[in-house]
């Protein structure tokens, strides 16, 4: 469908085609005129389905329409990570380009707040932020929550999953409670659910499924832990991807990992939640201009990163949830590319990515490559539940670990108490 059908502004148009894009995706031909005629909306759609678009353009369209109106409104786009925020700011400073005088103001933590205080005097006409930096900027008066007449949680699944839920409730409390209010995520997860009941007023639902489906080839590969690092290398100096992003689970493995790979001629760096921001924008860069050919990531870069026709996205360590799952392969297969989604299962992880396929419904075949054929059986776990703290069916806790550990420094057969 053309975006001349939603009787668009002929600048948003204008705007569209010097930003390439050919036609409405699914999810905004089914989101646009929803939002235009002011109903709450709660949307999912699969990540790189065209989402910051569906909103960004009625919201645009609406504020044209409005200008000249009474009193100060402000549109209020809460994302939960910085390199969102910014990947949105821009999509939204693209299709506003020839507007007139649109103030457009993107703020986050990890930098000085003094600029984003500067940029908010006089008010703006659509603020994106993430959780902590708003409230910041509340607490500094530079932001009037009276003046928010319109609300977009976008990822609100991921709001929650990163702990911002409270922070998220101090926001909403402040808010006036007549606005229009928008929820997009790519999952729907219970958290949503909830979130939405209690949030939406008569809302809209658009899910959409199987409706221009990415083009994600997904593999799962078994090998045991201590060759996983070797399978890599041999994974990527194989295949000769120009770009790949591989997923690890904390910081000091991002760190390690792409130490490692920059030491077997792999142009590789880590991208985590503690490098400053200017070193997080240019490792980025980098990536994209092809300086490096490998990011190391921990799950801050599973949504918000777009890198264009990304080749293919390596889970070396498992996410912890489904939804984790679904965000990082979604680097890869965006905007009508291809792509491939490897994960590499070792004998301690079998059973968590069955869970995964279970959750997400997926079933794939395990392969075995030549010379890494899997030896290791998973950890035994504790067979029976018992005063100590072991449960049937799980692992051992950090706590009994450590329990364990003074007992046998005490020489004793019995853990100590509490």
């Amino acid at each position: 469908m053309p975006f001349s059908a939603f009787a668009l502004d002929p600048a948003l148009l204008h705007a569209l085609d010097e930003a390439g894009y050919p036609a409405a995706t699914a999810i905004q031909q089914a989101a646009i005129p929803l939002i235009l005629a002011g109903h709450d909306l709660l949307a999912t759609a699969h990540t790189g389905a065209g989402k910051t678009a569906a909103y960004s353009l009625p919201l645009l369209q609406k504020w044209l329409l409005a200008r000249g109106g009474h009193g100060k409104r402000c549109t209020l786009i809460l994302l939960p990570t910085r390199e969102l925020a910014q990947q949105v700011g821009a999509t939204l400073q693209q299709l506003a380009a020839h507007l007139p005088r649109v103030k457009i103001v993107t703020a986050y933590g990890g930098v000085s707040i003094n600029p984003q205080l500067l940029a908010l005097r006089g008010g703006a006409d659509f603020v994106i932020a993430t959780p902590g930096r708003l409230l910041d900027l509340i607490d500094n008066n530079a932001l009037q929550p009276a003046d928010i007449d319109t609300l977009v949680l976008d990822e609100a699944d991921r709001l929650l999953a990163l702990g911002f839920a409270d922070e998220l409730q101090r926001i909403l409390a402040l808010l006036p409670t007549k606005r229009q209010t928008l929820l997009f995520s790519a999952t729907f997860a219970a958290n949503v659910q909830q979130l939405a009941a209690g949030l939406l007023q008569q809302p809209k639902r658009v899910q959409i499924d199987n409706a221009e489906v990415p083009d994600i080839a997904q593999r799962a590969i078994e090998v045991d832990a201590r060759r996983r690092n070797a399978l890599l290398l041999q994974l990527l100096q194989q295949q000769a991807w120009p770009q790949a992003m591989l997923f690890v689970n904390s910081k000091h493995d991002a760190a390690e990992l792409a130490q490692w790979l920059q030491r077997e001629g792999i142009r590789a760096a880590a991208l985590h939640g503690e490098l400053a921001q200017g070193r997080r924008e240019r490792v980025l860069e980098n990536l994209k201009n092809g300086t490096l050919q490998v990011l190391v990531a921990t799950d801050l870069a599973a949504r918000g990163i777009d890198v264009p026709a990304l080749p293919a996205v390596i889970n070396v360590a498992l996410p912890r949830s489904p939804q984790d799952y679904t965000h990082r392969i979604g680097r890869t297969g965006r905007a009508g590319q291809s792509g491939v989604a490897i994960s590499l299962i070792d004998a301690d992880s079998r059973a968590h990515f069955r869970l995964i396929e279970k959750r997400l419904g997926l079933r794939l075949a395990r392969e075995v490559l030549p010379g890494f054929e899997p030896t290791d059986q998973p950890a035994p776990r504790l067979a029976a539940c018992d005063d100590n703290g072991g449960i049937k069916g799980k692992r051992m806790s950090k706590k009994d670990k450590l329990r364990a550990a003074a007992a046998a420094a005490a020489g004793t057969d019995k853990p100590p108490a509490g």
